[in-house]
This record gives C-alpha cells, sequence and structure tokens, in this order.
C-alpha cells in the first residue's frame, strides 16, 4: 500500500462517547480509564491486548487504535448495537505525526508485526485491507488470515488529536437521533453500507 493510497482511517466509538473525544481527543485505552466512557470493546481482547508489549515502543494499551477500513471484523461483532455505535472519520494526515506505529494485522494477533509508517504501509495489501469480505468458505487458514489483516490498525501514542476528526457514519435513524440529540458539532451522515 502506498501512503497516497490511505485517504481517511476510521475509529469506532459507542456514541455516547463523542462529546468526551471532540474534547479530549480519541484516548488510549490507559488514557481513557481518567474519564468515563462507555466502551464496546470485548473484554477478552482487551485482556489480550493488556498483556501486548510493541517490540521497542510499549505496551499496546498506551496506544489509541485507528482502522484503515472500518467496515471490518470488530465493526461485524458490533452489529448488535448499531443502535449506539458510530464510526468517526480521521483525516490520513494523522500518517505524518511522529511515533505512529503500524500493525500488519490485528495488533491483538500473536503473528502481528510492527513497523513505522514508511515500512507499515509497504507490507499491507491494499486488496486485502480494502475488500469487501475477509470471507473464504474453500480455506479456513486464509480466511482467519484475512480476517486479521482486514483488522490492520495505525497505532498513535497517548491518542489523536481532536483536530484530526473529520466527520462520523451511523448504520440508522436510530442512531443519527443518538448523535445529533447530542448537539455534537460534527458532519454526519447515515452510511448503513458500511455496518452490518
Amino acid at each position: 500500500m502506498e501512503r497516497n493510497e490511505v485517504n481517511e482511517l476510521f475509529y469506532i466509538s459507542h456514541i455516547e462517547n463523542v462529546p468526551s473525544i471532540i474534547k479530549h481527543g480519541i484516548l488510549s485505552h490507559n488514557e481513557s480509564k481518567k474519564i468515563n466512557s462507555f466502551s464496546i470493546a470485548m473484554p477478552e481482547i482487551q485482556q489480550k491486548r493488556k498483556d501486548k508489549i510493541i517490540p521497542g515502543a510499549g505496551k499496546l494499551h498506551d496506544y489509541a487504535n485507528l482502522y484503515f477500513d472500518a467496515h471490518n471484523p470488530m465493526l461485524s461483532k458490533c452489529r448488535e448495537h448499531n443502535d449506539k455505535i458510530c464510526i468517526l472519520c480521521i483525516n490520513s494526515g494523522i500518517l505524518d505525526q511522529p511515533g505512529i506505529i503500524i500493525s500488519d494485522q490485528n495488533a491483538a494477533s500473536d503473528y502481528a508485526g510492527f513497523y513505522d509508517v514508511y515500512y507499515g504501509l509497504k507490507k499491507l495489501d491494499k486488496h486485502m485491507v480494502y475488500a469487501e469480505s475477509w470471507k473464504h468458505p474453500d480455506d479456513e487458514i486464509m480466511e482467519w488470515r484475512h480476517k486479521s489483516v482486514k483488522c490492520a490498525e495505525i497505532l498513535i501514542p497517548k491518542g489523536v488529536s481532536p483536530k484530526y476528526i473529520t466527520r462520523a457514519y451511523v448504520a440508522n435513524k436510530e442512531a443519527m437521533k443518538l448523535f445529533t440529540d447530542l448537539k455534537i458539532e460534527l458532519n454526519v451522515e447515515i452510511k448503513s453500507g458500511i455496518f452490518f
């Protein structure tokens, strides 16, 4: 993948967290403990992430994480919460910030590699990352690998400044109402095709 092929990045959040995100930014897991927030993360995955150390960098939970493609297995697992979640779109200019690390698949994976932006992008197959589906009915190993690659991450030390947040997507009218009732100054639109 080339740098100019990354138009924007994505963060999946409970809508109730957005006012705090607009104020404080998208925080790392450890930083977010300092404020009240609604988590949509699976506890067993967070336990694995808590113990993960990025070689030469530190704890995974000290980094905020973004995705290259929001239409991924994480969003699929959140489908029962479609009325309460949103996707925040992040300006890809954040990739130029120092200290960014790219994982070539889900960062919690035992097989994930961690790289600087230049080498991390080179390691990613854009056709796999941006594929509509990661399903491979005739190849279980390929499906497992593709599922993890779809969740390749951009890891930002401590967090993402609110200035990089450009807009939001929601799945339906219920989520739109929840979002607009919070009087958040951020463009939001229904993009049900991204959700599951």
